[in-house]
């Protein structure tokens, strides 16, 4: 059954691609669990040189790569040639810092010796999204390979350009057969490979309702996997905010990828004593987001990934104005080809609306006002989700104190918008998800993490 790539800007068909048979799976899980028997025992010194070559290749088709992310998910090409330079980053982050993070521990008791030790445990399967479609690879490979692990990569079936693009360039750096390896199939075969015993742990970014599918299965098969998923991060404003930066970082926030962003700024908490003064500035910044061509270099505000991702939002739209929320700015849909939804702020929203408690995965900003900072934090908290938050305030002791004590989630930026970084552990917790990526924590997590005891 083919499975095809369509450019959400002018809807033309980008290509046809042909799902892989059972016969080829068998013979593509195969070659990932006798890799794995091989790269275990890689020495740290090869598998750092390729994956530095990996970040040469990167860099080196910037140009090529970024034009097919923007091609496949609409994305404006500035934020498409940022996104492979990040990938470039954790490749060299992860070759530098592997070693370092992998190496036996020793503990001290009343043996002679007491040792742990984070050994790779097999080929891991990773679900990925479409929204950033290379970055959310590499943030799962560069890990992976470096512990000893070999990579299966199943990719959102709208980029499967881009999923044999990653694997041609593990290819061209010189990874053995095997290593990585692209699966181009249908969301309904993935419970299959999940289930299969040569794959030892699985990985999703991903919806709620997928990720509770995989967990289900991974549990079921008593698999490690890791969740990272929907959100609908909360922006607290607070009276002693810097006004103009808490417009600039919360509009940025909300319109990076066209708002289609696990850790996209969704929900804008604003104390009363600045409601006005936000408001105003706030809906002036997104009504100059101006919809266009990604390819342009002026373009800052691309369409959505698919027509039937901008019925939805559109829905929620109209429904939260339905039960009494305001429309600022926005809100319609566009004439013409291309899944465009444009630049919106919904005010006077209630609880019980969809844009109070839904993820809204597009330009749409929801803004409630509080009455001060123990409603706000109460209103932040009051969602299913736990993935990122943000605090704008004056007093850094003030933001530093509400981010650790108050804020449920799984990171808080204080006087910036989330975002994910090499260094740092990403992830969230209650149906944004469990366990982590990046830093230390990401490359341990599908290890065997083994104790040895001589006594």
């Amino acid at each position: 059954m083919a499975i095809k790539s369509i450019n959400p800007f002018d809807e033309t068909l980008i290509a046809n691609y042909d799902q892989v048979s059972a016969a080829e799976l068998e013979q593509l899980l195969d070659k990932s669990i006798d890799q794995w028997n091989e790269w275990r025992g890689e020495h740290f010194s090869k598998k750092q040189d390729l994956l530095l070559e990996v970040a040469n290749l990167l860099r080196s088709r910037k140009d090529q790569l970024a034009a097919l992310i923007t091609r496949e998910v609409g994305k404006i090409i500035s934020e498409s040639k940022a996104e492979i330079e990040k990938c470039a980053w954790v490749c060299e982050y992860y070759a530098e810092n592997a070693e370092r993070f992998l190496l036996p521990e020793e503990i001290i008791t009343e043996y002679s010796k007491a040792q742990v030790q984070y050994l790779p445990i097999g080929p891991v399967l990773a679900i990925m999204p479409w929204n950033f479609p290379f970055w959310q690879v590499f943030r799962f490979a560069a890990p992976t390979l470096m512990a000893g692990n070999t990579a299966i990569l199943k990719h959102a079936s709208n980029v499967s350009g881009c999923s044999l693009a990653i694997e041609g360039l593990f290819k061209d750096a010189g990874y053995p057969e095997g290593t990585f390896i692209s699966l181009l199939l249908k969301g309904s075969e993935t419970v299959k490979v999940i289930e299969d015993s040569r794959v030892a742990a699985v990985t999703i970014t991903g919806s709620t309702a997928a990720g509770k599918a995989v967990a289900e299965a991974a549990g079921r098969n008593i698999k490690k996997s890791v969740l990272e998923l929907g959100g609908s991060d909360p922006y607290i404003i607070l009276e002693d905010a810097d006004i103009n930066l808490a417009v600039e970082k919360c509009v940025a926030g909300r319109l990076l990828n066209a708002g289609q962003s696990c850790i996209g700024a969704k929900r804008f908490i604003v104390t009363e004593a600045v409601y006005d003064t936000f408001i105003d500035a706030f809906v002036k910044k997104m009504e100059d987001a101006k919809m266009g061509d990604p390819l342009d270099e002026k373009t800052n505000l691309g369409p959505l990934a698919t027509k039937s991702f901008r019925e939805e939002l559109h829905y929620q739209v109209e429904k939260s104005l339905s039960m009494g929320a305001k429309l600022l700015c926005g809100g319609y849909v566009p004439e013409g080809k291309g899944a465009f939804y444009p630049a919106t702020v919904l005010a006077d929203v209630k609880k019980g609306m969809p844009a109070y408690h839904d993820e809204l995965f597009g330009p749409v900003a929801s803004v409630i006002k509080v009455k001060d900072e123990e409603e706000a934090i109460e209103v932040a908290n009051d969602t299913i989700f736990g993935l990122g938050a943000a605090v704008f305030t004056n007093d850094l002791k003030r933001g530093e104190r509400i981010a650790s004590d108050s804020i449920r989630a799984g990171a808080v930026f204080v006087n910036d918008f989330v975002k994910s970084d090499p260094r740092l552990p990403f992830g969230g917790i209650k149906e944004s998800g469990y366990g982590r990526e990046l830093s230390v924590f990401g490359i341990r997590e599908f290890t065997n993490i083994k104790t040895i005891v001589v006594s």
